[in-house]
């Protein structure tokens, strides 16, 4: 039904029709590498909620995909998102006491400023993404771990080729682009990491002072501080540049649905989560199973790896009424874009609030902008645009 190393035609562009063929017929669908993919909601949700029969753990899989020792093979089994407890528990703990309401609060303002700023600075004719979504988190995550502003300019690059790895066929010029990201990363890092430990932050505020200090647990191995270093600013990175750049495509290609949120500010909230839903900037997710499992009438054996397909989940016609339908208003929407159970994703809420703020604050900005061209990505893992150009050249409300 669906082969994960063999995409039919279309499919980066709208895999929407794939995935309700899927939902229908074959919603637990054998790949030809033994792996298994899972498409119904109610199926991803048991797997996320069930952390001893699927675990995260990856080595058994990414050793033969990127090789034993290679930077792209310690990066992923070293990361937080790749890790069962203990250290996804200790990691991620930091992680969350960092991301508290308060801290979120205070950090408003200053967001505010960088989106107003981001838009004061583009031209009539901008790349959306280029210019716009994708400074957004590089800004937010940054400032999170206090990575001087004259040295973010490597970090998106970095970024799409370490996460470009994870796609299910990756080419050899991409392998290599991959470890080379990793590597120049990790290099970098361990120097500002060096430069922190001699002149520490203030942890309340710096997210890497807290993860070099640890907590009553003990510290990070510096191999494990340079990976969930790492961790933070893809994955903050990636989604909310896709999750920015699909709202403003959405509500382009929906007028309707535009001006209700034009006449009504106070649906930003529920307009993205639609875009979560209706774009999960993370379209697949994973865990192996620790002994035979059944769904859907399917036994899938112990030690198979899941690819649990976030996509379609989000489709499901028995979770979602109308689900090819974008609907700003649909409440309740339970969309599983930022996965579930334990590994749910650590950074949600201020992926939330730098999306509510980017596409609320450009709404008021150009409210009648027109896109022009756009670019899919082409990933399978995370749905984005390479490119979104837009005509800014009408009314501002400015």
């Amino acid at each position: 039904m669906l082969d994960l190393t063999s995409l039919p035609p279309g499919f980066h562009t709208d895999p929407g029709p794939i995935y309700d063929l899927l939902l229908d017929h074959a919603p637990v669908c054998r790949q030809p590498d033994g792996s298994f993919l899972l498409a119904a909601h109610a199926d991803l949700n048991s797997v996320y909620r069930d952390t001893q029969l699927f675990v995260s753990d990856k080595r058994a899989v990414f050793e033969p995909k990127f090789g034993a020792g290679t930077p792209l093979f310690e990066h992923h089994t070293t990361s937080l998102v790749f890790n069962d407890p203990p250290l996804h528990t200790r990691v991620r703990r930091i992680m969350s006491s960092a991301l508290t309401p308060r801290a979120l609060q205070r950090m408003t303002p200053g967001l505010i400023r960088t989106v107003d700023r981001l838009l004061d600075e583009l031209p009539p004719k901008a790349d959306l993404i280029a210019e716009f979504a994708s400074r957004i988190p590089i800004e937010v995550i940054g400032n999170l771990l206090d990575v001087p502003a004259g040295e973010r300019e490597p970090l998106r690059d970095w970024s799409l080729s370490i996460l470009g790895a994870l796609e299910p066929v990756l080419s050899p010029a991409q392998q290599e682009k991959g470890n080379a990201a990793v590597t120049g990363f990790s290099d970098y890092l361990a120097d500002l990491i060096r430069r922190r430990r001699l002149c520490p932050g203030d942890p309340e505020t710096d997210v890497l002072t807290r993860l070099i200090k640890g907590d009553p647990e003990g510290q990070l191995s510096p191999a494990e501080l340079i990976h969930n270093c790492i961790f933070i600013l893809n994955a903050g990175h990636e989604t909310t540049t896709n999750l920015i750049g699909s709202a403003l495509a959405l509500l382009h290609d929906n007028p309707s649905e535009r001006t209700a949120l034009l006449n009504n500010p106070d649906l930003i909230d529920t307009a993205v989560e639609e875009v979560l839903r209706c774009r999960s900037p993370n379209q697949f997710g994973n865990r192996v199973t620790t002994r035979d499992v059944q769904f859907q009438g399917v036994v899938i054996p112990a030690g198979s790896n899941l690819h649990l397909c976030i996509g379609a989940a989000n489709r499901d016609p028995s979770v979602f009424t109308d689900p090819g339908r974008f609907d700003i208003r649909r409440t309740p929407n339970r969309h599983l874009a930022f996965g579930g159970g334990p590994h749910v994703c650590v950074g949600l809420t201020l992926a939330r609030m730098e999306g509510r703020i980017a596409v609320d604050r450009f709404l008021r900005r150009w409210p009648d902008y027109t896109l022009t061209d756009r670019t899919e990505a082409g990933r399978v893992r995370f749905r984005g645009y390479e490119t979104l150009v837009g005509d800014l050249a009408g009314r501002s409300t400015a």
